[in-house]
């Protein structure tokens, strides 16, 4: 007899699958993965500077921000004026790996990954 699926050894609570979901459909949008990447390895980084390097408005970048906060990917600080963001996460520098992984490029052509069902 088969075990069910959530009775198998390794695996996942379902509460823990419904946060992942929430990360990932968050950072399913590539100026939130910018962030990331600009945030991996840097310890805190002004907002005007992020704004800057996205190419966005100071309140567009601001809103992203929020949002990656208020899920707990990213922590802030305030220093006078300015508002300072570093990672606090590290599982959404996992998922970046991830994606930096599956876009491997070959000199002169770029290698195409097919999503196998």
């Amino acid at each position: 007899m088969n075990a069910a699926p959530s009775r198998c050894a390794g695996a996942l609570p379902l509460d823990l699958m419904a946060r992942m979901a929430s990360v990932l459909k968050l950072l399913a949008h590539p100026y939130r993965l910018k962030v990331v990447e600009l945030l991996d390895g840097r310890d805190r980084v002004p907002v005007r500077r992020i704004a800057e390097w996205l190419g966005l408005p100071h309140a567009a970048t601001s809103q992203h921000l929020n949002q990656m906060k208020r899920i707990g990917l990213l922590e802030s600080e305030r220093h006078g004026k300015e508002v300072w963001y570093r990672i606090a996460d590290q599982r959404c520098i996992n998922i970046l790996k991830c994606i930096r992984g599956r876009h491997e490029t070959v000199p002169g052509k770029e290698r195409r990954h097919v999503a196998h069902a």
